[in-house]
């Protein structure tokens, strides 16, 4: 497994999220952001993603049915306001939009996807999991095979371990 990490800092994650939007305005690098942020899917499904994936006629889709390539396995989650709102506004500056290209069309190979990091699949995992969300859940949405997975996903630290013994003040 790689050693990236999820952002842990939800002032660094509002930064990140809107760095490309507002500072550096590559409104193709935002939505990218916000899918891997909201969906939990590799970096490599996302990629995959063609417009008529989550946009119907004039509509986003309620949900996003997709086969993981790695797995194999089926997936489907629902768009949420996030993610409409990041896609909308990358499509409005698009050139030459169409239902059958990739969403995240690579501006110098044009027709294939552009290259993969996979970070935000384990910073959605972080912060479902420090909102309450059940391990086991997670596992089922990460479409794990083992709880050991989903947990060096979580990259859960000594300082968030020690947390939980200062706390726990019996």
């Amino acid at each position: 497994m790689s050693a990236t990490q999820p952002i842990k800092n939800k002032n660094d994650l509002t930064r990140f999220r809107n760095y490309y939007k507002e500072e550096e305005f590559k409104p193709r690098n935002y939505a990218l952001i916000v899918m891997g942020l909201n969906s939990a899917l590799r970096i490599g499904d996302i990629l995959s993603l063609r417009w008529e994936d989550v946009r119907r006629e004039s509509a986003y889709r309620r949900h996003i049915w997709i086969r993981e390539q790695k797995t194999g396995k089926d997936n489907m989650f629902p768009v949420n306001p996030m993610m409409v709102e990041a896609l909308e506004f990358y499509r409005h500056y698009l050139t030459g939009y169409s239902s059958e290209k990739y969403i995240f069309e690579s501006q110098k190979d044009r027709g294939n996807p552009i290259s993969r990091s996979h970070s935000l699949r384990k910073t959605f995992g972080y912060y479902a999991w420090k909102q309450g969300t059940p391990p086991a859940l997670l596992m089922s949405i990460y479409n794990h095979s083992s709880y050991e997975i989903t947990k060096r996903y979580l990259c859960i630290d000594q300082q968030e371990k020690d947390k939980v013994y200062m706390e726990i003040q019996l």
